[in-house]
């Protein structure tokens, strides 16, 4: 079969093409690279011109005045190009309602194109769009990424991108994408839920982790135990980082003779992995129910991860608490007990650590994950 992967978060549609490879699919993976994460795809719609050191002031200008990046028009333009190479394919995915990235009805204009050129076009739900959205707003969960919205914690310019989604002008467009595809899935129980209501959703399916590239590393605790926090500023509120820090904080000073503490901001995926790989414990994010691809993969290398794992989760994959990954309440006292817990007792850390293995391995293989979506795509 031949499969168009269109977009990349987190590195997922790059591990879905691994697996449909493996499978013996051809695959062909558009992608801007999803910003400083830089991921590889094999056609690149990275904005270049306009991010070159004399063109970027213009840009920059232009997005001061209008609220208009104008980055978004050259994601279009660099994929108009390669319309003519992205045809006749069995099977399309988009990352998301907006893809490209590019203007709404540039965007409508680029995807009727690949509509009419392809034989079936899929909608994976994998992170912020109209669906989800418009769920998280009616604040019916307990928590969720909206909470510091909602408790007045932050101001409306850290959710502006997220409520873009919920405009009227993407509204057209999401309503475009849902009336010609073939069917929507999700990746996690952060999107799964939103959907359950929704006759085009096609079911949940777990993000896929090559565990064939991917070593395990048993953790050896002979001096300090490492603890690891990346920060994404872009998402910093969202995620709730607020909590670990405030969490490490106290860490440090209750334990200062047997940790150590990593933190980083803003850096390549590639840098992120070499920075990690020495921690025991990794911090991802609190405001979450299930764990996205940055938690899985760490929990494959056999880190001890503190990320979304609630109740919804632990039903679906029949888990007890905090067997596989250790469930990050929007508490720094929750989170402060729960990391001395480990730290008072390291065989804690490498029962956890195998237990996240065998369940990467279980539940998130690559080419098990990939033959899920054949048969999902055309079994439709």
């Amino acid at each position: 079969m031949r499969i168009l992967l269109l977009g990349d978060y987190s590195k997922l549609h790059n591990s879905l093409k691994e697996g449909l490879i493996a499978l013996g699919n051809e695959v062909i993976l558009v992608s801007d690279g999803d910003d400083f994460k830089n991921y590889p795809c094999d056609y690149s719609i990275r904005p270049k011109f306009l991010q070159s050191f004399g063109v970027r002031k213009i840009k920059n200008l232009v997005f001061r005045i209008t609220k208009f990046d104008i980055c978004d028009l050259e994601r279009g333009i660099r994929f108009y190009f390669l319309l003519k190479k992205l045809k006749g394919f069995d099977a399309v995915q988009l990352i998301n309602e907006r893809s490209i990235k590019t203007t709404v009805s540039f965007e409508q204009y680029l995807l009727k194109k690949i509509f009419e050129n392809n034989n079936k076009v899929f909608l994976l739900s994998c992170g912020t769009d109209f669906v989800n959205t418009q769920f998280l707003l009616k604040n019916s969960l307990k928590y969720s990424v909206f909470t510091p919205y909602f408790n007045n914690e932050t101001d409306l310019k850290c959710y502006s991108y997220m409520l873009y989604y919920v405009s009227k002008s993407h509204q057209k467009l999401h309503r475009f994408v849902y009336e010609n595809c073939a069917g929507v899935i999700a990746s996690d129980m952060d999107y799964h839920l939103p959907l359950l209501n929704y006759n085009s959703y096609l079911g949940l399916i777990a993000n896929p982790i090559n565990t064939d590239e991917i070593s395990y590393c048993e953790p050896e605790i002979n001096d300090k135990i490492i603890i690891f926090l990346g920060i994404n500023r872009y998402s910093y509120i969202r995620k709730g980082i607020i909590f670990f820090e405030k969490a490490l904080a106290v860490i440090k000073e209750k334990y200062a003779d047997k940790i150590e503490i990593i933190i980083t901001e803003n850096i390549p995926y590639t840098e992120y992995i070499k920075l990690y790989s020495q921690a025991h414990i990794l911090l991802d994010q609190v405001y979450a129910y299930d764990q996205g691809y940055n938690a899985l993969e760490a929990m494959a290398h056999g880190k001890v991860v503190f990320t979304g794992a609630e109740t919804e989760f632990l039903e679906h994959y029949n888990l007890s608490e905090d067997e596989v990954c250790i469930n990050a309440l929007p508490d720094e006292n929750d989170i402060v007990a729960k990391l001395s817990l480990l730290i008072e007792n390291p065989k804690k850390i490498s029962e956890i650590s195998k237990n996240a293995r065998s369940f990467i391995e279980k539940e998130h293989d690559y080419k098990v994950i990939a033959n899920t979506y054949l048969t999902t795509w055309f079994e439709k």
